[in-house]
């Protein structure tokens, strides 16, 4: 691993692109450069010590210099395609030098993410056409990055919160009621919600419900169920409630958010 970012981090001035599935082998780990990867097939989640951002397809991943973070995914993956941009060359003030999300591919974004293919390693301002191209691409990638994908789950380094959420994702197709919960790990419902609220700035409920939709994602791109099997398998004991939760979170319908994405 190393040896690797000793590579990226090589040359502060020049870009990086790498592509192939070493993002997903790397455990937590952070470089000089600000990283987008684009992941090809699969569902992938981008983890930093702090949260959890579920990357659905035809979206990018966006990781500011100096940020903790790897990469993971519980399908197979076709191709992590990844472009590393030197802070020297992005401007200071944009959101996106101080904040990790997800954002949506447009085509000329997707094209010129696979025109990198034929590149892997340093290029820097000698390598003149591929530089000029790097930063037309990295003046689209600041115009298209203007609405994060909104669905992020916050995580803790709390060893007992930890086994509560660990919980929480094992059992996410039971109901789970919080004095429920807090009773098997011997917490008070009040100590427990002052748990989340303390270490993950979150309510129990809402943790829940954004685990229940993070499920409902992976399987409306995974499986060929149907939405209402879907709904049923991530504790929602009705369709019309999973939809109406979905369309919350997501601004979609669970129908529209299969079709955009496949």
């Amino acid at each position: 691993m190393s040896q690797f970012l000793e590579k990226v981090d090589n040359d502060i001035h020049a870009y990086f692109v790498h592509h192939d599935r070493a993002e997903e082998k790397l455990p937590m780990h952070q470089h000089t450069k600000h990283q987008l990867s684009y992941v090809e097939g699969g569902v992938a989640f981008l983890n930093t010590l702090e949260k959890s951002y579920f990357l659905p397809a035809r979206h990018f991943l966006w990781i500011p210099a100096g940020v903790k973070h790897n990469v993971t995914s519980r399908t197979s993956v076709k191709m992590v395609h990844n472009v590393y941009i030197p802070t020297s060359l992005f401007p200071a003030e944009h959101v996106l030098s101080q904040n990790g999300g997800i954002y949506p591919v447009t085509n000329l974004l997707m094209e010129m993410i696979y025109y990198t293919e034929q590149w892997n390693g340093e290029i820097a301002k000698q390598d003149r056409e591929q530089f000029e191209f790097l930063n037309v691409f990295k003046n689209v990638v600041l115009d298209v990055a203007k609405i994060p994908f909104p669905l992020v789950l916050p995580t803790t380094d709390n060893e007992g919160l930890r086994e509560v959420l660990k919980y929480i994702h094992l059992n996410i197709d039971q109901p789970l009621y919080l004095n429920e919960v807090a009773k098997r790990f011997g917490y008070s419902s009040r100590s427990l919600s002052r748990l989340f609220k303390k270490h993950m700035d979150t309510s129990f409920l809402q943790y829940v419900k954004l685990t229940r939709i993070v499920r409902g994602m992976e399987k409306l791109l995974k499986t060929d169920q149907s939405i209402s099997e879907i709904a049923y398998s991530c504790g929602y004991n009705s369709l019309s409630s999973f939809s109406f939760t979905f369309h919350q979170v997501a601004h979609m319908s669970p129908a529209e958010f299969r079709k955009q994405n496949l």
